[in-house]
């Protein structure tokens, strides 16, 4: 491959990437704009040199300098760099566009800003995905200091002239609540993983073999899973599997003494973390896919349980939504625990043809929405947009 003709690159800071996988969407997001745009434009990214919760970097890499991970090029850095790092960066790799996963991460987004403000003339545009960060949910936790540090950066000015990615309606109408009407939006969907070939449906069985696949961290509400699962009755025999790294270990301590207190016909347990190539084979086994998230900018878990035949059970709070309209589950909200009980009780009720024609509409969902097409204009054009905009 020739780089020499090309343009110069979007560079993107992003706190974890490959071969980490345990740091969920964004990286899946970038991991798949990369395999997909990547031989046609040239993408830098500076990244972490291990996962979340690994002492040692990843095996068979080298520190510090570029190298090719698929198509693009990535920086593996031994540590979060501070402003010098990051200034020296930007002035030693050509770049026509600097592209960020947070509005705030201190060290992969904020440092950036900053240095970039701090170039004067040789600023570049700059696109940022707050990837679901600005959802009501999501700003509910640790919430008075990100409500200090969002006055911080409208006093400063640290977002100004940003181009803001939204990659569905829901975050489009989140980022203008929190940036204000004048804010600069691109919207363009997360760009999805390939569906693999649909898995055998599992055996049938007495017991209802619930999912729960995600970071263990406040935001992905495994506690009011927990809660809803408590409350079925002992007529609906339940095992619940949680997959995904512990993230939050204070939140997984909380979580252990619900699963603790569950009565004699629900249990739980961890399954531990699921490499990417596993996920299919894994979600394949149950029945159903159990995500009361407090708030998704997409949800690509949500995709995988789909891809797995398995129906959804989640908050409104994603952009999954009319999910019962399409006969594939059931998007409700959180306040209402009540209702989320009842679905469970009538889908384990459902007769074996009636979960098989289910099953069939999540597939045949599944089929449409992983057809990457449409998500990859968007996101060429969200590229471009974001470059015409100029210097902050």
């Amino acid at each position: 491959m020739h780089h020499a003709d090309r343009k110069a690159a979007k560079l993107i800071f992003l706190r974890h990437y490959l071969p980490g996988f345990r740091s969920g969407g964004p990286l899946r997001s970038i991991a798949n704009l990369v395999e997909h745009l990547g031989a046609e434009t040239d993408l830098r990214i500076v990244t972490l040199d291990r996962d979340i919760g690994d002492a040692a970097s990843f095996p068979g890499i080298e520190i510090g300098r570029w190298q090719f991970v698929g198509n693009a090029q990535v920086m593996y850095l031994p540590a979060v760099p501070n402003l010098g790092t990051v200034s020296a960066l930007l002035r030693a790799t050509p770049h026509e566009l600097i592209y960020l996963q947070s509005a705030f991460d201190p060290h992969f987004s904020i440092l950036p800003l900053i240095a970039n403000r701090l170039r004067g003339r040789d600023a570049r545009p700059v696109l940022l995905a707050p990837r679901g960060e600005f959802s009501p949910g999501a700003l509910a936790l640790k919430a008075p200091k990100k409500r200090l540090f969002m006055a911080l950066a409208r006093a400063t000015g640290l977002w100004r002239g940003v181009t803001w990615q939204a990659s569905a309606d829901n975050e489009r109408v989140h980022i203008l609540a929190q940036i204000g009407p004048s804010a600069r939006i691109a919207q363009a969907s997360d760009i999805p993983s390939l569906a693999p070939e649909a898995p055998p449906a599992p055996a049938p069985s007495d017991l209802l073999r619930v999912a729960f696949l995600s970071r263990i961290s406040p935001k992905k509400n495994l506690a009011g899973a927990l809660n809803m699962l408590a409350r079925l009755p002992a007529s609906v025999p339940v095992r619940f599997t949680i997959y995904g790294p512990q993230e939050d270990a204070e939140c997984w301590q909380d979580c252990a003494v619900r699963i603790a207190r569950l009565p004699n016909h629900v249990s739980a347990k961890w399954g531990g973390s699921v490499p990417p190539e596993q996920v299919h084979a894994t979600l394949a086994g149950h029945d159903l896919f159990l995500f009361p998230t407090f708030g998704e900018n997409f949800g690509h878990v949500i995709v995988d349980a789909m891809s797995a035949g398995l129906p959804l059970l989640l908050s409104d709070q994603t952009p999954w939504r009319e999910l019962a309209e399409r006969g594939v589950g059931a998007d409700l909200p959180l306040a209402d625990t009540g209702a989320f009980v009842r679905w469970i009780e009538d889908y384990a009720a459902m007769t074996q043809p009636e979960r098989q024609a289910m099953r069939a509409a999540v597939l045949a969902l599944a089929s449409t929405v992983t057809k990457p097409t449409l998500a990859l204009e968007a996101n060429r054009t969200m590229l471009q947009t974001a470059l015409q905009t100029g210097r902050p």
